[in-house]
């Protein structure tokens, strides 16, 4: 996908033009050649699965009421305090019973 976005043939303002999925198919094909993934049932699916944890690393990093979390340039993850985690679990387990 970055080849694709990289490229620009690809590039759209709120994401990737119709049809790239197709040559994120052949670009695969190439480099796994015995692996049969097809992009409706595989990729589209493991694009919404990172977007969805994009945004909630996004939204620990620059939300609303979530001080307390920094993020670590060296070990590449979200950092905070044992405390600062309990109150963030403890508000999103109750949001989402």
């Amino acid at each position: 996908m970055v080849d694709l976005y990289s490229v620009g043939t690809y590039n759209a303002y709120m994401g990737f033009k119709v049809g790239y999925l197709n040559d994120l198919e052949r670009m695969l094909e190439k480099v796994l050649p015995h692996v049969i993934l097809k992009a409706k049932l595989n990729l589209e699916s493991r694009i919404r699965t990172l977007k969805r944890d994009w945004e909630i690393v996004y939204d620990l990093l620059n939300g609303k009421d979530n001080s307390g979390f920094g993020w670590d340039e060296h070990r590449q993850i979200v950092v905070a305090e044992d405390v600062v985690w309990k109150s963030y679990i403890s508000v999103r387990i109750i949001s989402c019973l």
